[in-house]
């Protein structure tokens, strides 16, 4: 059995429920958006991540070095946004997972 979900168009399920001023702000705001692909979406989130941590360990190597260029408080920053990075990642794919399983226990 082969499931194809479509895209969810929410500017015309609003002019289905009678609200067209609704509608209109939708297609105004997402005028010249294209659709975009969830897989290059999360990959480009998780390189960021992977970006930051990477700088908050360079900082890190940095400040244990000696470097006076580089700030302790530079790098706690750094080291934060990194975790609060990564925290964000595993939230998002401990929910991928959910939804996967749920999906899977789905009767058909």
């Amino acid at each position: 059995m082969d499931v194809k979900l479509k895209p969810f168009d929410f500017a015309q399920a609003a002019t289905r429920a009678g609200m067209p001023q609704v509608a209109e702000r939708v297609r105004q705001s997402t005028a010249g958006v294209s659709p975009g692909n969830f897989q290059q979406a999360f990959s480009q989130a998780l390189n960021s991540v992977s970006a930051m941590q990477a700088n908050a360990s360079q900082l890190q190597r940095e400040v244990s070095l000696g470097n006076s260029k580089v700030g302790l408080e530079q790098t706690m920053v750094a080291m934060q946004k990194a975790q609060i990075g990564f925290q964000s990642a595993m939230q998002v794919r401990n929910r991928l997972v959910q939804a996967y399983s749920e999906i899977m226990n789905m009767q058909i």
